[in-house]
């Protein structure tokens, strides 16, 4: 009987030997473990020790509201329309520059928060947050 031929009632081999594979995966395995504790050793270095001051100065954050009547707080203090740009200027001009964080009254109008918004922008403000009160109760669908 050659190769190719079949005989009568026999049929060919369907099954994937798996010993083979299981050799290599064993021969595998015994390479890494060898090899792992070699790759975790370091050279023992004294580093220099260097005093070292961080000096990531933090911005201050200055709060801007906003009350139901539209009236400017810039840190608690009543702020006039006309001082709002010098203010924000002034924020703006400095080394580190302070985030400013709006606090508007729900029941302010849209247009006065844009318009402090806007302002901010052309002064060179760079970061701006809104402060928001949690909601006490879960939102219902």
């Amino acid at each position: 009987m050659t190769f190719g031929e079949e005989t009568h009632g026999e049929k060919p081999l369907a099954e994937i030997n798996m010993i083979p594979l299981i050799d290599v995966m064993l021969v595998l395995l015994v390479i890494f473990i060898i090899t792992t504790p070699l790759m975790t050793q370091s050279i023992k270095i004294d580093l220099p020790q260097v005093a070292a001051q961080n000096h990531a100065e933090k911005p201050e954050a200055v709060v801007l509201a906003l009350d139901a009547a539209g009236a400017l707080h810039w840190n608690n203090v009543r702020l006039s329309d006309a001082e709002l740009p010098a203010k924000l200027a002034q924020a703006a001009a400095q080394k580190v520059q302070p985030e400013l964080h709006l606090r508007a009254d729900k029941e302010t109008r849209y247009q006065k928060v844009a318009e402090v918004m806007g302002l901010a922008q052309q002064a060179g403000i760079k970061k701006m947050g809104f402060i928001t009160q949690p909601i006490s109760t879960p939102i219902k669908p």
